[in-house]
């Protein structure tokens, strides 16, 4: 194998081939970044914000680890990133060779013969390709396979190619089984004619959530020359009688193809999440030209051209090669969903799981809200714009068709994951970014809805279960007791959710004071303070000495203790996935009252170095966010660093620039990209629907989005020396910096960086945030450093900070 990429993978050496990134490409991808270490990745082949993905199953519950010994099959339809379990592996497809039948490698009379952990193939990482749209792999067990896919909108296409010599093969279509936790409970399925297949599966989805139906077709490019249906009693050769199956049975059939003098079978496909009808229409639409199947090279040059037409987006300069494939490979990753919900004709099932249409269109499904809202919406946005204005509709439509504004919307209902409010600063920055234009009054009247009440008794959806003590109380209570539709609600976690809650009410009283809702600006502003309502100025670190913490209160108004009376702000109690530590900075509607409560700048200045372990990171930066930040990706709990991996204090390293310290924000975000590698655990936690990728991508361009509703970006040292934007409104943004050669990027112990100049179009500018509109616009954004530190003082001064309406004033 010529041209390997070498790092470390759990203490061990790896490779990678660099077809994922070949030298012809100008946006390289390498798709198993992500697969190892719970970044919960597919390295599988999908189209930009596509219907279905085609990828690897092995035995990991999202479906693939890169260290998996077999694979199982390759499934239609994955999330990326997301943490639960049962999240696709669905239609799970494998080529084999052996004899079929009574007693045979096959044995049809036993049904686990069929059962894809037992004919689970071997492979090789030798020669695999993980490229944006196009996967391949090479099978080592039965005689040596290799497997291509590739995938359009809503239809995809595999290559099976056999080793020459072999007579006959195999391709096995297993309904009844998918990833290791996604349960099927129930599929049909029939054989159409002598080269095609239909069916209907049934999947209990997200996180043990409400059932969903998806229905399929499958093609073959020639005709079978023999097939049999297995089940819980075994297979029965030759039936082409419509099969059903439930409650978690082997289901499935196998396909014969005589491949002596033509080894490659390949199969197209399509879904539908509407009916049959659709999957048909669905594979007619992107997989035939001119009446005829289209040949899977084809499918594959499409998909890889629509892949560069999104990716050089954004073209950087100043990487090296593996720098490069980082940057567009976390582009890539934020931009595969949410995914196309409606099937070609327009038509898609909506939440009263009746048929709409989309119209003219696109209908999104599957909203991680509580991941993408910090970032990864407002990266959509800033690209892609038209989406922008299509994510925005679907999620009225979710209200208007479904009763509530969701949460995690998956497929067709809500699944009531995670906790808070996230739809609120989701929808209000899209409003903020002129997604909502024509529909800001509904929009704003389906958020008040959900601000000031809770869905009625018999809704799927939880809402803003806090608010009955919220609304009252100005916190939500703390109560474990209290009834959950899910696997989360927010009292469970009345410290965090009262703080989410603040925001979102922040990010609304930006919506109605542009609407002319005064009275509801007003109250909406008081209660973005209802933080404060959880600061507990007793509660102390008592081994670092840092005094006042938010703290969850029980219903009768009393602090949270434990039982012998004792609080600590590391324990996990009343925080939902972080601790008292990490949500202190969860204000960001109130930066001003945040560092009043803190003690001052230079206290919450103090507070933060010791949060990001700032001293050790001086030292030694590749270090010290290994040993003194969070590394596991579930480890919440009973913590006081920064926690890279998830999503409650992502925001965090702009603190520094919100008090006057810009330069540190640099220097964490610098450290932190380290976690982000060219190898499989290559991303830090789990990558939650592209959100830690489109943190990252924000991270080295020099832009974040700051408060929800404020349309505020704040600006930071690039990690390039020069980035160019499509803004997907025929203007660029150009972002360069003038860096000193100490601080070059490729060296993780450079010197730190500090800004002594910004320019906005060429005019200085001496604050530390740019506008939504001045972005918009377009412009170049010039950023001069220097490695001085008597030169830290570009964004020191408290007039360089934005103003947060009704917001106290920072000492």
């Amino acid at each position: 194998m010529k041209n390997k990429i070498y790092g470390i993978l759990a203490g061990a050496a790896f490779c990678l081939g660099t077809q994922a990134i070949a030298a012809t490409s100008t946006a390289p991808v390498n798709t198993f970044i992500g697969t190892q270490d719970d970044g919960n990745t597919f390295p599988g082949a999908s189209a930009p914000f596509g219907m279905l993905q085609v990828s690897p199953i092995g035995e990991h519950y999202a479906g693939w680890h890169y260290t998996d010994p077999k694979i199982r099959g390759f499934g239609h339809f994955f999330l990326s990133g997301a943490g639960c379990w049962e999240q696709g592996g669905k239609l799970s497809v494998l080529p084999v060779t052996g004899s079929i039948g009574k007693g045979g490698t096959f044995d049809t009379s036993k049904a686990d013969s069929f059962d894809h952990k037992r004919y689970a193939s071997e492979y090789t990482h030798d020669g695999e390709v993980g490229d944006a749209g196009y996967f391949k792999v090479k099978l080592t067990s039965y005689g040596g396979i290799t497997a291509e896919t590739t995938a359009l909108t809503r239809a995809a296409a595999e290559r099976y190619t056999f080793a020459h010599g072999t007579a006959q093969g195999h391709i096995l279509v297993n309904l009844g089984q998918a990833n290791e936790r996604h349960s099927v409970v129930g599929s049909s399925l029939r054989v159409v004619d002598d080269h095609s297949v239909e069916g209907k599966i049934v999947t209990r989805s997200f996180c043990g959530g409400a059932q969903y139906a998806t229905w399929f077709r499958m093609e073959f490019d020639r005709p079978f020359s023999a097939h049999g249906i297995w089940n819980e009693t075994g297979g029965t050769p030759g039936s082409r009688q419509p099969s059903l199956q439930g409650d978690s049975r082997p289901h499935g059939a196998w396909f014969t193809f005589d491949v002596k003098d033509q080894q490659a079978v390949t199969a197209i496909s399509a879904i539908s999440h509407v009916d049959a009808d659709g999957a048909r229409r669905n594979l007619r639409a992107d997989a035939y030209a001119q009446g005829a199947p289209r040949s899977f090279d084809s499918m594959r040059e499409q998909a890889q051209q629509a892949w560069q037409k999104e990716l050089k987006s954004v073209s950087i300069e100043g990487a090296d090669q593996n720098q490069r494939t980082v940057f567009y490979t976390a582009l890539y990753h934020a931009l595969l969903q949410p995914l196309t919900g409606n099937d070609v004709d327009g038509r898609y099932r909506g939440y009263d799981d009746r048929i709409h249409s989309a119209g003219n269109a696109t209908y999104y499904e599957f909203f991680s809200l509580w991941d993408t809202y910090r970032a990864q919406n407002q990266l959509i946005a800033l690209l892609r714009p038209e989406r922008a204005r299509d994510i925005a509709d679907s999620v009225l439509k979710i209200r208007e068709q479904g009763g509530w504004l969701p949460r995690w919307g998956y497929a067709n209902f809500e699944s009531n994951v995670m906790t808070g409010d996230p739809v609120t600063p989701f929808l209000v920055d899209l409003w903020r970014y002129g997604a909502l234009k024509g529909r800001e009054q509904q929009a704003y009247a389906a958020l008040r809805e959900n601000a000031f009440g809770v869905p009625p008794f018999g809704s799927r959806s939880e809402g803003r279960a806090g608010n009955p003590s919220y609304l009252s109380k100005g916190y939500v209570q703390y109560d474990l007791s209290f009834r959950a539709k899910g696997m989360d609600v927010d009292p469970h976690h009345g410290g965090s959710a009262t703080m989410e809650y603040a925001q979102a009410d922040g990010a609304l009283a930006f919506m109605a004071e542009a609407l002319g809702k005064k009275a509801d600006a007003a109250l909406l502003r008081q209660r973005a303070g209802n933080w404060r309502n959880v600061w507990d100025n007793a509660a102390k670190d008592q081994q670092l000495g840092f005094q006042g913490f938010p703290r969850a209160k029980t219903a009768d108004g009393q602090w949270y203790t434990e039982l012998d009376g004792s609080y600590t702000p590391r324990a996990e109690h009343g925080f939902h996935e972080g601790t008292a530590w990490q949500y202190q900075w969860l204000v960001q509607q109130d930066v001003g009252g945040m560092v009043k409560a803190m003690g001052g700048r230079e206290q919450t200045a103090r507070r933060l170095d010791a949060f990001f372990a700032y001293d050790a990171l001086s030292a030694d930066p590749f270090q010290a966010v290994r040993k003194e930040w969070v590394m596991g990706a579930y480890n919440y709990y009973n913590q006081f660093r920064y926690n890279p991996n998830n999503e409650p204090d992502l925001h965090a390293p702009w603190m520094y620039t919100l008090v006057g310290q810009p330069w540190k924000t640099s220097a964490v975000l610098r450290a932190a990209e380290t976690l982000f590698s060219n190898a499989p655990n290559g991303v830090t936690g789990n990558d939650d629907l592209g959100t830690m990728s489109a943190w990252y991508v924000f991270s080295a361009l020099g832009i974040y989005p700051s408060t929800p509703g404020s349309g505020r970006f704040l600006l930071h040292e690039p990690k390039f020396a020069k980035a160019q934007v499509d803004l997907g409104n025929g203007k660029q943004l150009l972002i360069e910096k003038n860096a000193p050669a100490a601080s070059s990027a490729t060296s993780p112990a450079a010197l730190p960086s500090f800004v002594t100049q910004l320019s906005w179009n060429a005019k200085p500018h001496d604050k530390v945030w740019l506008d939504w509109e001045q972005l918009q616009r377009g412009g170049q954004l010039r950023m001069q450093l220097s490695t001085d530190p008597a030169a830290a003082h570009w964004g020191s001064s408290p007039a360089s900070v934005p103003p947060e309406p009704g917001a106290s004033a920072a000492p």
